[in-house]
């Protein structure tokens, strides 16, 4: 098998970001509609987003981590909870031993609208994916890992300090 040439590889990595840049720019259009129809910023529909996908994997967030996870301020994300509360999309709670800790918890309503809203394009996504033998699409998020792993998202100093 030939060694891939440099060349080659930053044309395949430019046409892979295009594609990832066009479906995020889908995926984020698509926030936004839910968004206006919950009635909340888009930012606090992400953040609902990011609580309930949390739950449903059975690993539900703190403020602190849902605030790394959407790259928020504590001040910020105790104003979006507060908003997100009193809309009773969002519930507060301290299920551990140290009460300090907070768990966030999406309502009941959140899931039904997540899936009334989100479900027909869910559906459409696993037809496409369904094509695919399981190993490739192992593969395909092997290679989304590793890239995401890549990427310095830090900006760089000017004194070139990491």
């Amino acid at each position: 098998m030939e060694e891939p040439v440099p060349g080659d590889v930053a044309a395949q990595r430019e046409r892979l970001a295009e594609g990832l840049m066009a479906y995020g720019a889908s995926f984020t259009e698509l926030g936004r509609r839910f968004a206006a129809q919950l009635g909340v910023h888009s930012t606090d529909a992400f953040a609902l987003l990011e609580i309930a996908s949390a739950e449903e994997r059975g690993a539900p967030l703190s403020p602190a981590l849902l605030s790394r996870r959407i790259s928020l301020s504590s001040g910020a994300m105790t104003a979006l909870l507060n908003r997100l509360e009193r809309a009773g999309y969002v519930t507060r709670t301290r299920e551990h031993a140290d009460r300090r800790i907070v768990t966030l918890r999406s309502s009941p309503q959140v899931a039904e609208l997540a899936d009334a809203f989100f479900g027909p394009v869910n559906a459409r996504q696993d037809a496409v994916l369904s094509r695919y033998p399981s190993e490739l699409l192992e593969q395909f998020e092997a290679v989304l890992d590793q890239l995401h792993s890549a990427m310095d998202v830090r900006p760089a100093r000017p004194d070139g300090e990491a």
